[in-house]
């Protein structure tokens, strides 16, 4: 920071430092000059003077002589203060002139740096957005199909009358196994990261599942969409709320009995998910069926899951989408 530099000094602004004691020094000297005129030239004798009067009046003209003095000195140190507070006034004011400038040449400079920050901040949060779009493709890519069979030519037959059998298949989702709810519940909160292979596996065996493929992928737009906004799950913490209160949201209750489970409480997140679902049709759209599919989920899950496996429901990015989401478009009222 540069150093304030110091006060010029204004000539017209204050006299001359010795002028007013000149002045004073001049008037004293002719007061008592004229005082010792009076006294020794044009004063009466000694006979005239008698006693006490001669005292009382000797005192009233020494102080008639020299109050005008005490009043002069008196005026000049008046005089100096008053030059002495003009000087430090003018200074102060420089001082202050000075640190103003520096202050706002810092603020130029802080601002430079701030906005250094938040580019970079800005870069931190297109370059996370990338890998998102990435993790969320990779999600995408993910599809489970069952080998193709070859067709077995039918048998000869010597017969015409005789029907031919055609081998029907049976839909791989019907022979699947059920799916766990350890990995259902992994497969809404999706993978943490490329190298997290039990999250991919979940989600393969999630996406064999039609309705937990559906709602993955409808989870998976909404995640997206809002990422565009700069707005990811791992950065909310909302309120948990209790099992008892899913399984009544789930038994068909609203109002202020389940209104705890809109606990996201991100003033940020909530404005611009409101903007988005006033201004952005596809995203109004994608928003309403993920509510309904997830809705539908809740209402299935809850009837056997434990209160733990409902915890830990609560607990997943779907989840969070869900209460942000379903906060805004009134969904807990």
């Amino acid at each position: 920071m540069a150093q304030p530099s110091p006060p010029r000094r204004d000539p017209a602004a204050t006299p001359p430092a010795r002028a007013v004691e000149i002045a004073a020094a001049l008037l004293s000297v002719a007061w008592l000059a004229g005082a010792a005129l009076y006294f020794l030239v044009l004063a009466p004798g000694p006979e005239a003077a008698a006693g006490a009067l001669h005292f009382a009046i000797v005192l009233i003209v020494l102080i008639a002589v020299f109050v005008p003095v005490a009043m002069l000195w008196v005026g000049l140190i008046a005089a100096r203060a008053s030059r002495t507070m003009r000087e430090e006034s003018a200074r102060l004011r420089a001082a202050i002139d000075a640190i103003r400038e520096a202050y706002i040449a810092q603020s130029q400079s802080l601002g430079a740096t701030v906005d250094k920050t938040v580019a970079q901040k800005l870069d931190e949060i297109v370059a996370a957005q990338r890998k998102t779009e990435v993790a969320l493709a990779t999600f995408s890519s993910v599809r489970v199909s069952a080998p193709p069979r070859p067709v077995r030519p039918a048998p000869p037959t010597d017969q015409p009358g005789d029907q031919v059998a055609l081998p029907l298949g049976t839909p791989a989702e019907e022979t699947a196994p059920p799916l766990e709810r350890a990995d259902f519940i992994r497969a809404l909160n999706f993978p943490e990261n490329p190298e997290d292979k039990a999250g991919f596996t979940a989600l393969r065996r999630a996406l064999k599942d039609r309705p937990t493929a559906q709602l993955v992928r409808a989870s998976q737009d909404v995640l997206t969409l809002l990422a565009q906004d700069g707005i990811y799950m791992d950065d909310l913490r909302p309120d948990m709320a209790r099992p008892e209160i899913w399984r009544r949201f789930a038994a068909g209750e609203r109002g202020r009995a389940i209104a705890s489970l809109g606990g996201i409480r991100d003033r940020s997140s909530l404005a611009l998910t409101a903007a988005r679902m006033k201004q952005d049709t596809i995203f109004r759209d994608a928003a309403h069926h993920f509510l309904r599919l997830f809705d539908r989920m809740v209402s299935d899950f809850v009837e056997t899951a434990s209160d733990a496996e409902i915890s830990d429901l609560s607990q997943t990015r779907t989840a969070r989408a869900f209460m942000l989401v379903g906060r805004i478009s009134g969904t807990f009222d």
